[in-house]
């Protein structure tokens, strides 16, 4: 069976439903008003992707629904007396997707319809609007006629009128509109069908083919949902909110999805159609000015968002319309919203009694609280802003103006940050809104398509930026006589709504109550600990503001830039002379303090300092640069020496500490300088030293011995025993394979899994991911970027058997993950999974883990209890 009524009602499996398709059926079952109609499961569209046509039955089982509704509506679909069946049709997949189809409005529509219509409205212009939305949104969504081509029409036909918006057009306006749409469509490969049910035929098949979509495969792709899933297909009675001043169509939450206060939100359009309000082209009102002019179905609307809020226990986002002072419902679905609303919301609904501590853990999008941590406008701003739009989704950005998806999406690949400039939004622009750091609009509310997905994305957007005329085939937009030129700086902060015309430094952001509150509830179920990435004392303390148990990797090559280059450089050029002599000692000196700062930011928490890693290559001027420059021959050639033909493979890690042992013995001892100058302090430091780049357990073995000397030398000039532990970083498939051997001289893994990574697949990362990474993904070659996502099949396989005999042969060894994956939720599930003991990430990361690592726990427990 592949379609099912609404009324088939019950808790509806969003698996063969979808999100729409579910929500459809159980607001039927609660016995609120919904108008009628049924859902083409799932299960067809994967038969359909399979098979290429509809699968055997299926239309048969269309047929006989549409029956039914015709029997439960009293109206009739195509030809015949009475009033007319017209339809919506529209894509739901299991979950919430912008970059699926839009929907088709008005299906069924013929002239005989339309002149039945005007009979049954009694308002021949309504009949009219009905049949041009009905060209429009069939001709853009199923044929793929462009948008422009129909907006033009409209454009002239008010600019001929005088009038701001399409209701103000007149009836012969709107046939007109509707008769040049035909012609438009009539150049289609595929025109409109004359027939109904050949107009519901493709627009089914049309949403199935929607699935694999560039903008459905770039969000799934962006958001990491299955391609397998497929998507249903809703069919619906329509209902109009466009017939007269008493009817209208609106767009509300039960809570801020932006703050996540508990008061409801949304917009109402008066004598509109829902396209109306989600394509921002009519300035909406709010819900209590619909209270104002229809107290009735304002309160009507409060009953039916509260029943629904305490149904789902979660906010919900719901449809409407006002339809000849009837309210109808027309979908439901758990609403998107800010992070800092995800966190409010899951607190206050355990303060209200709605759910546990363990499901509002689970509640809120771990990856999403990086948008927590967007900057800010600082509030001395001395000059008025530019100008003032809708406050859509929160955070501040400053970047390049650009007037297009494509080259938001170019520029971005290149290091740019850019702001998405456009009058407004459409699905199409999904890649370039994924791209910017800030998206930029003169139409649309809180409710519109760029703010809808710019707060699902944790990205700051500015909509409704009315003063803001955007041309976007000039590349520039004029706000007061002040010209944006594509390249401009421009900053926008989404919290208030304002646009500056210059860049502005943002202020770092600050946790929450709330944050604190359930990252709290997260550190009670976690299992896996969480440092952090961090060099610098400023690091550090961030470290420790975010929650982090310590620091899992400081890179020690980091402290080696700046105005101590040339004392590095000194000791490359000079290795065995003086100068390299007395530049190891003043660099035994600098890193003593950094070592001291760190371990004093992080008192009482482990810090695991690597020693170095990067080719000394690296630290040295070019040999091109310098022979242009005019720099002696026999400097140059000494700097050429040291060039190496696949730096990444060559002398560095372990390698450069076996071949010049005095680097790394320098930096051990600055490093327990440091703790001679913390506990003499009275602090608690907790040192540890990794040797990196480790691919025989001999090199460990040997670099162990020197690394011992050096403590035990310590201990015996401080009179007092120095406990440090010495481990191995394993990024070589080899030192994975080999890691019971290497276990014998490691107190601890860390596992670097971008270079891991790195070298199972054969992957250089720069070059993968700006030459193919992308097309990989796009072609569907990989699921998944590997670098930000681990690999578990390969990358992970490695990671498991080195755990596992790391801890057969040392019980009590300690594993981490030091990479840019210990930050991302998917790979922390990963690392909780495979045993391993902590993850470590950049700081702004560190509730993103803390959250990751609890629902990892969580879920374990949940899938064990349910065997």
């Amino acid at each position: 069976m592949y379609v099912h009524d609404f009324s088939s009602g019950g808790t509806a499996s969003k698996d063969l439903l979808g999100g729409k398709g579910a929500g459809l059926a159980e607001m039927t079952s609660l016995g609120l008003p919904v108008p009628p109609g049924f859902t083409i499961s799932t299960d067809a569209c994967r038969a359909y992707l399979a098979g290429g046509d509809l699968p055997d039955g299926l239309w048969e089982e269309v047929e006989a629904a549409v029956g039914r509704l015709e029997t439960r509506t009293g109206r009739h679909f195509g030809e015949g007396a009475g009033p007319p069946l017209l339809l919506s049709v529209r894509s739901g997949a299991k979950f919430s997707m912008p970059g699926m189809m839009d929907t088709v409005l008005n299906l069924g529509i013929t002239d005989p319809v339309t002149a039945r219509l005007a009979a049954w409205s009694g308002d021949e212009h309504f009949a009219w609007d009905a049949h041009r939305r009905f060209f429009q949104t069939y001709g853009k969504v199923v044929l793929g006629v462009p948008g422009d081509s129909f907006e033009e029409v409209l454009t002239e036909l008010r600019d001929a009128r005088g009038v701001a918006d399409d209701s103000k057009l007149t009836t012969g306006d709107l046939e007109a509109a509707a008769r040049r749409f035909a012609a438009i469509t009539a150049e289609a490969a595929e025109p409109v069908p004359a027939d109904p049910w050949e107009q519901l035929y493709a627009a089914v098949v049309a949403v199935f083919r929607s699935w694999n979509g560039r903008r459905a495969r770039s969000y799934r792709r962006i958001h990491r949902i299955s391609d397998s899933l497929g998507t249903a297909v809703n069919v619906q009675m329509m209902v109009f909110g466009d017939l007269d001043d008493s009817s209208g169509t609106g767009v509300c939450f039960t809570r801020d999805p932006a703050t996540g206060e508990a008061v409801p939100y949304g917009d109402y359009l008066p004598n509109a159609q829902g396209e109306d309000v989600v394509a921002g082209i009519r300035n909406t009102l709010t819900l209590d000015e619909l209270a104002s002019r229809h107290p009735g179905h304002h309160a009507h609307l409060l009953k039916v968002m509260g029943r629904l809020e305490r149904h789902y226990r979660d906010m919900c986002d719901i449809e409407f319309t006002v339809e000849r002072d009837k309210l109808w419902i027309l979908q439901t679905r758990v609403g998107k919203r800010t992070a800092r609303a995800a966190v409010r919301i899951a607190t206050n609904m355990v303060a209200e009694g709605l759910i546990d501590q363990r499901e509002a853990v689970l509640r809120v999008d771990a990856d999403s609280l990086v948008q927590l941590l967007h900057p800010s406008l600082p509030k001395d701003v001395a000059e008025p802003p530019l100008a003032r739009g809708v406050p859509a989704s929160p955070g501040a950005a400053a970047g390049a103006a650009v007037f297009d998806a494509d080259l938001a999406e170019t520029w971005a690949a290149a290091g740019r940050r850019v702001i998405l400039v456009r009058a407004e939004t459409t699905p199409d622009d999904i890649h370039g809104m994924a791209a910017a750091v800030g998206i930029l609009t003169s139409h649309g509310g809180k409710t519109s398509h760029a703010a809808v997905v710019a707060r699902g994305m944790g990205t700051p957007a500015v909509t409704g930026t009315a003063a803001l005329a955007v041309d976007a085939e000039a590349r520039v937009a004029v706000v007061d006589g002040h010209t944006i030129a594509e390249g401009d700086i421009v900053t926008i902060d989404g919290t208030s709504g304002t646009v500056y015309g210059r860049a502005i430094e943002l202020v770092e952001p600050e946790a929450t109550v709330e944050l604190d509150e359930l990252l709290a509830w997260a550190d009670a179920y976690r299992r896996l600990g969480v440092r952090a990435n961090a060099d610098t004392p400023r690091d550090a303390a961030a470290a420790v503001r975010w929650g982090a148990d310590g620091i899992g990797l400081a890179r020690t090559e980091h402290m080696f830039l700046g105005d101590r280059l040339p004392v590095v450089q000194q000791l490359i050029m000079d290795a065995d002379g003086p100068g390299g002599r007395a530049a190891l000692e003043e660099l035994r000196k600098l890193q003593a303090a950094d070592f001291a700062a760190l371990l004093e930011a992080m008192d009482g928490r482990s810090v695991i300092v690597r020693l170095l890693d990067p080719p000394l290559h690296e630290f040295l001027p070019d040999p091109h640069d310098l022979e242009r420059e005019g720099a002696a021959p026999d400097y140059v050639a000494k700097v050429e020496a040291w060039q190496e033909t696949n730096p990444m493979l060559g002398l560095r890690g372990v390698r450069l500490g076996l071949v010049f042992p005095d680097i790394y013995r320098t930096q051990v001892r600055a490093a327990l300088d440091a703790v001679q100058a913390r506990l003499d302090a009275g602090g608690d430091p907790r040192l540890e030293i990794m040797v990196p780049l480790v691919a025989d357990a001999e090199e460990l073995h040997r670099v162990r011995l020197m690394i011992d000397d050096e403590i035990a030398a310590a201990s015996a000039a401080a009179g007092r025993d120095l406990d440090v532990p010495v481990g191995a970083m394993i990024e070589t498939p080899r030192a994975a394979l080999t890691a019971r051997e290497i276990a014998r001289d490691a107190t601890f893994f860390s596992f670097g899994s971008n270079d891991l990574t790195q070298m199972t697949y054969g992957f250089s990362r720069d070059d993968a991911e700006e030459r193919f990474i992308r097309r990989y993904l796009d072609d569907g070659v990989l699921a998944r970027n590997p670098f930000e996502t681990l690999d578990r099949n390969g990358v992970g396989r490695l990671v498991r058997i080195a755990t596992v005999e790391g801890k057969t042969a040392r019980p009590r060894l300690v594993a981490g993950i030091c990479g840019e994956h210990g930050g991302d939720p998917e790979s922390i599930r990963f690392c909780h999974e495979a045993g391993l003991d902590y993850v470590s990430c950049s700081p702004p990361r560190v509730p993103v883990a803390r959250l990751a690592a609890a629902q990892a726990a969580i879920g374990e427990a949940a899938s064990t209890s349910s065997v």
